[in-house]
């Protein structure tokens, strides 16, 4: 996710708000919150989620509905997201 520079601190502050209530949701099994080292108006969530219908239980509750409308009027650039198989756990 990329933001206005003038909007990063208001990011952060709805991502903490709502972090503890995310990592609470059934089915979550984390969340991170990564920031570009290159540019840093740029954000990546990192969540790991038990099934795909526990994310999308939580794609349609009323806390990320609430999440999504204060987060996405700061944004710079259009928002990406991804799903993906965890391939390998070494190290």
């Amino acid at each position: 996710m990329t933001f206005k520079p003038e909007t990063v601190v208001d990011f952060e502050h709805v991502f903490h708000q709502s972090a503890e209530q995310i990592r609470a949701f059934p089915g979550n099994k984390g969340l991170q919150l990564l920031q570009s080292e290159e540019d840093r108006t740029i954000f990546f969530t990192y969540s790991m989620w038990e099934h795909d219908e526990a994310l999308q239980a939580y794609r349609t509750s009323e806390l990320f509905q609430s999440t999504w409308a204060k987060t996405k009027v700061l944004f710079g650039g259009k928002p990406e997201a991804w799903s993906t198989t965890c391939r390998w756990t070494g190290i």
